[in-house]
């Protein structure tokens, strides 16, 4: 049995970007920190009123804010991921869908959480619940770390699951945005987990499980 679980949203309502900006705060130059976020504001606004996309904003937020890590290696960038999760997407998990996905595995099940997390986050997180990652990769280019790929979000999430698996449908997929579609789409029991609202209205119309009562955001 294959099991597939989206990240953020899904099993945290935690922010690898927030969790970044405190490491570089803590560990780099709170002012840069400060800088940044203040930066972001305006358009964190316009987010938050749902007058740009919730979702697409954050993903954006993620490729731009590697930026900020400088002298940048992949030991480094492992350590800066674990410390991320550690401190802020461990600390706001959702412990019940996490449960599930610990039980599925219990049972014998491969359990993957695919995201559009950069895959040390996403690694850092899946090895607490024993499953395996599928991330957004990155590459280093003088002491810079970037996106090596498109972020795997949406139609690319499913399309490297299945690839990656050499499947055409998994048997258990867990996602609370309308991005998860395409995945919950692809697999026998999608359930929609702590559902945004076009999820959840899509959810109810098809009669998939519904968890949660309304999405959390930061």
């Amino acid at each position: 049995m294959i099991v597939v679980s989206d990240l953020m949203g899904t099993l945290t309502t935690g922010s690898p970007i927030r969790g970044l900006l405190a490491w570089v705060g803590q560990h780099q130059s709170k002012m840069q920190a400060n800088w940044y976020m203040a930066s972001m504001l305006p358009s964190l606004v316009l987010a938050k009123l749902g007058l740009i996309d919730w979702q697409r904003w954050g993903q954006g937020l993620m490729v731009d804010s590697l930026s900020l890590i400088k002298d940048a290696t992949p030991e480094k960038f492992d350590e800066i991921a674990e410390w991320v999760v550690e401190k802020d997407l461990w600390v706001k998990r959702h412990p019940d869908v996490i449960e599930r996905l610990q039980q599925h595995a219990e049972a014998g099940a491969q359990v993957y959480i695919a995201s559009s997390v950069h895959q040390p986050g996403v690694e850092a997180f899946a090895k607490r619940i024993g499953a395996q990652a599928i991330g957004t990769p990155v590459e280093f280019v003088d002491g810079r770390v970037r996106t090596a790929t498109e972020l795997v979000a949406s139609e690319r999430k499913i399309e490297q699951v299945l690839s990656r698996l050499n499947v055409d449908r998994v048997d258990f997929a867990y996602g609370d945005s309308a991005l998860d579609i395409p995945l919950l789409e692809h697999a026998d029991h999608p359930v929609a987990v702590y559902p945004e609202d076009k999820l959840r209205a899509f959810a109810q119309e098809r009669g998939w499980e519904i968890v949660g009562e309304t999405a959390s955001y930061p």
